[in-house]
Formats: C-alpha cells, sequence, structure tokens
C-alpha cells in the first residue's frame, strides 16, 4: 500500500459501489463474500472485503451489525492531479452519473480546472487539473 486508502462500509451495496468504481477508475476488482471468511454476522453473499487497486485505491465492504454504512459529512475525496486532464474529466463525467454535479468542472481564476460531485453512493469527490 502506497499511502492512504480510504476503507468505506456500505449499507449492503458494497459490490456494486466497488463494480461502479473499478468501472470509472479500473485496476483490479476483487471481491470477498461474507461465507468465504466464514463471517455469519449477515447474509453469505455480502461483501466482507473487497478492493480496488489501481489508478485509485479503495477498500470496501458491507457494514455487519455493530457498523454505521458511510456516511461521510465535512470532507471530499480529492483526486487532484491523479491523472491527465483527459482521464480526469472522464472520471468526473463517470462519477456525476446518477450522482450529483455540485459544481461543474470548469477553468478556475487561477487557471486550474476542477469541479465537486456526489455520486450514487454519496461519496463526494474533488476532480481537477492545473493547465
Amino acid at each position: 500500500m502506497a499511502g492512504l486508502v480510504p476503507y468505506l462500509f456500505f449499507p449492503g451495496t458494497a459490490a456494486e459501489a466497488l463494480t461502479f468504481y473499478h468501472g470509472v477508475f479500473g485496476g483490479e476488482l476483487d471481491l470477498h463474500t461474507y461465507a468465504e471468511f466464514a463471517r455469519t454476522d449477515g447474509p453469505g453473499d455480502a461483501i466482507a472485503h473487497g478492493e480496488i487497486r489501481g489508478p485509485v485505491e479503495l477498500f470496501a465492504a458491507d457494514a455487519g451489525p455493530d457498523q454505521d454504512a458511510v456516511h461521510v459529512v465535512g470532507a471530499v475525496f480529492s483526486l487532484l492531479g491523479t491523472a491527465d486532464p483527459e482521464t480526469l474529466t472522464r472520471w468526473f463525467a463517470a462519477l456525476a452519473d446518477r450522482g450529483t454535479a455540485l459544481d461543474p468542472m470548469q477553468k478556475r481564476q487561477w487557471g486550474a480546472h476542477d469541479g465537486q460531485v456526489t455520486d450514487r453512493f454519496g461519496i463526494r469527490w474533488l476532480v481537477g487539473y492545473e493547465d
């Protein structure tokens, strides 16, 4: 692991969310169910651990009975300068699909391009690049 990797707990939608993020960011997708991990505290087909490894790395699982599902307040996942402008623009559009573009990707007074989006799973992203 190269650095900070978010670990998100979803309300039974971890497989859907990670599959969506894999479609957006690419990389390697790996999903493991509760049954595979011999967990009995939830449905056997629930995700006990999943991850995407690639240009964007994420870990996720379906929230267990003693865990809260993700609800991010006062924070944003920043993808500033993490890829070339074309890729970042494509990621922004994909994250906005069935989500909400809070601040469309645009050129700013200081010359950079950025925008903010909340995706269909409620995760807020700041996407941008320098010219």
